[in-house]
This record gives structure tokens, sequence and C-alpha cells, in this order.
């Protein structure tokens, strides 16, 4: 469960970080980008941080569940900002996809 709300954070701010034209800019050049387009980014990241912050408290409970989520969230933070967007930008969105996929299969084995 906890792979799965640390991929579904991630996720979550690949897709809030899509919603900025800065990095928007950054990771698909200058692509064609438009505002409809960046506000479904904003809500899929959104959607995706509140159904990882669902996950940590329905698997540990009100009393450790917050605290398991702003931990998932400081861990899909930092792989982005000091890992992946200083040495391959080009991965992000790639795993922004892959891994919840493999955070659903690890939590159904």
């Amino acid at each position: 469960m906890m792979l799965l709300s640390l991929a579904l954070s991630y996720s979550g701010f690949t897709a809030l970080s899509l919603a900025m034209d800065k990095h928007q800019q950054e990771l698909h050049g200058k692509a064609q980008h438009n505002t409809k387009r960046m506000r479904v980014w904003r809500w899929l990241g959104w959607a995706a941080l509140t159904v990882a912050f669902g996950l940590c408290v329905w698997s540990q409970g009100w009393a450790l569940g917050p605290v398991v989520w702003l931990g998932a969230l400081t861990a899909a933070g930092l792989l982005i900002a000091f890992g992946l967007y200083p040495y391959r930008p080009r991965w992000i969105v790639p795993l922004a996809w892959a891994l919840p996929v493999l955070g659903l299969v690890a939590m159904l084995l």
C-alpha cells in the first residue's frame, strides 16, 4: 500500500508540474499547450494526491495515515526535484504513468 501511495504522490506532483508553463516547456520543449490541458493536469494531480491520502488513511488509520502520506509526499518530491529534473528530465513523465501500475501490481501480490 505504501508503494502505491508513493507512486500516486509522484504522479500527482508530476501532473501538477505539467500544469505550470515553466515545467511544461522544460519537459516538452516548445510543444503546444493550452489552458484547458493545463487545467486537466491540475485536476489529475490533486486527484492523485487525494487518492494517495485516502490509501494511507485506509491502511494505517487516522493516527498514522497522514504521517505516512506526508512521508510519501516528501519522498516523491525529493525524487522529482533532486533526482530526475536535474539529471533525467525525460524520464519524469513515463515514470509517472508506469509507477502507479507497478504500485498496484505490488499491492495485489
